[in-house]
């Protein structure tokens, strides 16, 4: 037998008929308890690490999080607990790592690097998107004090398909991890599990969006790691847009789904008015501090800054400076930035 699930027809397995099942009762596999582990089995060091930017966390938060249930009378860890912060979360959960690997040429016939990430999720993002720094630079600006490295993906397309991959994950499927490629014409994210039910390919352009896991997804924003539901994958495209990139490919392949963001250049980067008004205010190449291009576009310092970074990032401004808190860091036109 097999059950249409969005634009696939997928053959009605115990996974699927499960997953049906919790969907019908409006549940999520990350919510369910497990009852044979005790509260300790989460690691509240790591939990409090990873929330200590944003508040003091307690043990009693645990549960209000979610990442404890009451079963039976017991506090006992929930799915997305033991994923996310579990003492022994490998053994629960083979599969919840990244595998992530460089390519030689635009297929998988010879490796040049490759890594195994089994941190835990919010940590494991960092250390997937370092790996694609070290391996996605084309260039670098020299400065007097510091170097400015060009990606040639942009860090933030990259930080939403890896955010939505860990989020979005199908725990319940055994077999393989998270997997990161990257050739050298595209990067590929690949994770197990379709889209939800309800929600096909087509719908993800127009921000359509249904959360496969609830819990882990809360904590991904009370981390402030997901800004607005829905808002990933059109903020995803827009960037690459501006990089000059081809949009993001979104598939469904077999019990996977895959975003893939090209590498390769289809026309000019995009810069906005206020981009340009930076760009113009740089022209002259003695170099300008954030107060005074701040003042030149009638912008604060905060929201310059801001918009700084995304041109550094995009390989239009270099920065030179002792550390990213020296007052008099300046900011200059990078080689091919002229607006």
């Amino acid at each position: 037998m097999y059950v249409r699930v969005g634009s696939t027809n997928r053959r009605a397995d115990a996974e699927l008929i499960d997953e049906l099942r919790r969907f019908s009762r409006g549940e999520g596999f990350d919510e369910q308890p497990m009852p044979g582990l005790s509260s300790e089995a989460i690691d509240f060091r790591a939990a409090s690490e990873s929330f200590a930017p944003i508040r003091a966390l307690s043990r009693r938060d645990l549960e209000t999080l979610r990442l404890l249930s009451d079963h039976q009378g017991k506090s006992v860890p929930t799915v997305a607990g033991m994923i996310l912060f579990g003492h022994d979360r490998g053994r629960h959960f083979p599969d919840a790592w990244i595998q992530a690997g460089r390519f030689a040429g635009s297929d998988k016939s010879r490796i040049l690097d490759r890594i195994e990430i089994h941190s835990f999720p919010v940590q494991a993002v960092e250390e997937a998107i370092a790996f694609v720094q070290k391996h996605s630079w084309h260039g670098a600006t020299i400065g007097a004090v510091r170097r400015t490295d060009r990606w040639s993906l942009p860090p933030e397309a990259v930080r939403e398909a890896l955010i939505n991959a860990v989020v979005h994950t199908d725990y319940s499927q055994r077999g393989a991890p998270i997997r990161l490629s990257i050739f050298d014409d595209r990067l590929e994210i690949e994770n197990p599990g379709l889209l939800p039910f309800g929600l096909t390919v087509e719908d993800l352009p127009h921000g359509v969006s249904k959360l496969r896991n609830r819990v882990i997804g809360r904590i991904f924003q009370e981390l402030v790691l997901i800004e607005q539901w829905g808002s990933g994958i059109q903020r995803m495209t827009a960037v690459c847009r501006d990089a000059g990139l081809p949009p993001p490919i979104f598939e469904e392949i077999a019990t996977r789904f895959r975003v893939t963001i090209p590498t390769v250049p289809v026309g000019p980067t995009v810069v906005d008015a206020t981009e340009q008004a930076i760009l113009a205010s740089l022209k002259e190449g003695k170099g300008l501090a954030t107060r005074e291009i701040a003042a030149i576009i009638g912008l604060s310092a905060r929201a310059t800054r801001t918009r700084l970074s995304r041109l550094i990032d995009r390989g239009l401004v270099r920065e030179i400076g002792t550390s990213a808190k020296d007052p008099q860091r300046k900011y200059f036109l990078a080689e091919g930035g002229s607006p």
